[in-house]
């Protein structure tokens, strides 16, 4: 099983993780903006693993609460993933939606 984990809720810092049968090797950036790196940390992860985007089996994003932006970033690239994948987002069929509060 392969899983995407995304964190962009964090004000700080982005963290993206790719989590392969229970062993996961993780990416973070606090210099850049999240609109900027976030998809560049999954390419380095995906390129680093020899994966491509359809080798993903299931996508989990930090939902909130958090950056309001950030939350955005992270809960639009996994509802991305999951719509073009056709595959769960936090164990489900459907789009992730925020939580800002």
């Amino acid at each position: 099983m392969k899983k995407l984990i995304l964190d962009t809720t964090d004000s700080k810092k982005t963290t993206v993780k790719l989590e392969i049968d229970g062993k996961t090797e993780e990416l973070t950036e606090s210099n850049k903006p999240k609109s900027q790196i976030t998809l560049i940390l999954i390419d380095k992860l995906f390129k680093k693993n020899n994966l491509k985007p359809k080798d993903i089996d299931e996508i989990e994003v930090n939902t909130g609460p958090g950056s309001y932006t950030g939350t955005r970033v992270g809960v639009s690239i996994a509802n991305a993933f999951g719509f073009g994948l056709n595959i769960p987002i936090n164990k489900k069929k459907k789009q992730a939606l925020p939580k800002y509060f």
